[in-house]
């Protein structure tokens, strides 16, 4: 393809020598050649020809690929996708398809979601699970999310009842009550879900306040929120249930749960020891690599590339090239460094989104941010028929208008009242309800001098 000056050369020789194939010679180039550069330009069209759009054989498949590397986060490999693909009407070699389905990969993990490593406090998170081992034997797991303790018992049901006993003796052996308590959507913990907000049943709610600590509950089909405690019971099956043929035993196997807990939380597990200079270490999905047993932040765009790391003067320096990219503060064996610069801003604070299913849940979401915390409260509260009471409270709106019955709902929050009778008699109190508030500062009043009588004038005597 010639270049803008190239073809001003050919059209140039060609208005001095009148012919295509004499200018040709001259500039050793074809007749064709030129003929095209001067129909170009008598057309009015650009000086050089333009490249033509090269078409691929992969490109009619080109969405099937992007929508199964996205559906499946980048992990399904071109040799299970090409049947697919085949049946789409691709017809090339397989060579060429594995190029793009790398590429297309290449380009999903720079633009798919970044997750942020969860760094968990002392005392704050205990996860718990259950899974089946085999005909009526059950497995509860529980762990702390930061040291990791664990905790395995055997029972014969997942009842509510077994769950809240094994959840005590959980904190009989510990010796502590965590924070909050995560587990999945089990129905024998919550009494419902409105707008996908989990209700949690009254019997757990009293069993949480008698022990003090906040139920949780983590979102429907999300590895994220309850991978620690998943990982727990893939380790107790492989390690505990596998090697152990209990028999149906439901006595030899907790016994052997309880000496399992024994060894594997007071095991002292080794250390890799760390290079002062030149380790390489690989970029994972959540932005961090790992040294000396410990986690350190990468800014944006290095998931999956290779770094140089090394210890210089109590600091942990990461490189690539000679070139250095961010230094952390050396961290302790099981400890986090995260920047928050890395990851756009501060860590926020989980919460479960709400999710409408129902008229009832849009009617009564859509009066706004009071109807949410509202609907939040009483979840949290363990309000028994929530979805019911949301529907009269909406249907008090035609008589009471909207301002007051957002007053009157904030009101209910602010004292904890959830059900649509407390709403409803807060309306008909209207400004005559009191509004206490916390006790302000002493006034500080400068008040007149007062002759003062001393303790002697209240004596008998001087009353006689």
């Amino acid at each position: 393809m010639k270049t803008t000056r190239e073809s001003v050369n050919i059209i140039d020789a060609f208005h001095q020598l009148g012919s295509y194939r004499a200018a040709a010679r001259l500039l050793g180039t074809t007749h064709k050649t030129v003929r095209r550069a001067v129909e170009r330009q008598q057309a009015g069209g650009p000086w050089s020809r333009r490249p033509r759009p090269i078409s691929k054989n992969t490109d009619q498949v080109i969405a099937l690929i992007g929508d199964r590397v996205r559906a499946t986060d980048g992990r399904i490999s071109a040799k299970r996708l090409l049947p697919s693909a085949r049946a789409a009407g691709y017809h090339g070699s397989g060579r060429n398809f594995r190029r793009a389905v790398a590429k297309v990969k290449a380009e999903w993990r720079q633009k798919r979601r970044i997750y942020r490593p969860w760094v968990a406090s002392p005392g704050q998170h205990l996860v718990i699970d259950w899974t089946r081992i085999g005909l009526g034997l059950h497995m509860f797991c529980a762990v702390l999310a930061w040291s990791r303790y664990r905790f395995v018992r055997f029972a014969s049901n997942e009842t509510r009842e077994t769950t809240l006993g094994l959840l005590a003796e959980c904190f009989e052996e510990v010796g502590a009550v965590a924070a909050v308590v995560l587990s999945d959507r089990r129905g024998c913990l919550r009494n419902g879900i409105v707008a996908n907000v989990v209700v949690p049943h009254p019997d757990y709610v009293r069993f949480a306040a008698h022990y003090g600590f906040r139920p949780d509950f983590c979102e429907a089909a999300d590895p994220e929120s309850k991978g620690v405690v998943e990982n727990l019971v893939g380790y107790a099956q492989r390690d505990l249930v596998v090697p152990n043929d209990f028999a149906g035993n439901l006595g030899e196997a907790n016994r052997q749960a309880k000496l399992w807990g024994i060894e594997v939380n007071g095991r002292i597990h080794s250390e890799i020891p760390a290079l002062c200079r030149g380790a390489l270490r690989k970029v994972d999905k959540t932005q961090t690599i790992r040294f000396g047993s410990a986690r350190y932040s990468l800014p944006t765009g290095w998931v999956g590339k290779l770094v140089e790391v090394s210890v210089v003067d109590h600091e942990l320096v990461l490189a690539q090239d000679g070139r250095e990219i961010d230094r952390h503060r050396l961290m302790a064996p099981g400890e986090v460094s995260i920047k928050d610069e890395h990851y756009q801003g501060r860590a926020r604070v989980p919460a479960r989104a709400v999710r409408i299913r129902t008229g009832i849940e849009r009617a009564f979401l859509g009066l706004g941010p009071a109807a949410e915390a509202f609907l939040r409260s009483a979840a949290v509260a363990g309000t028994s028929r929530l979805a019911a009471e949301l529907a009269d409270i909406v249907a008090l709106e035609p008589s009471w208008g909207r301002e007051p019955l957002l007053a009157a709902l904030e009101r209910a929050t602010r004292f904890r009242r959830f059900k649509a009778q407390d709403v409803r008699n807060i309306l008909a109190a209207g400004l005559v309800a009191p509004n206490p508030v916390p006790a302000g500062k002493p006034l500080n009043l400068q008040l007149p001098d007062v002759p003062v009588r001393a303790l002697s004038a209240y004596a008998l005597e001087q009353v006689q």
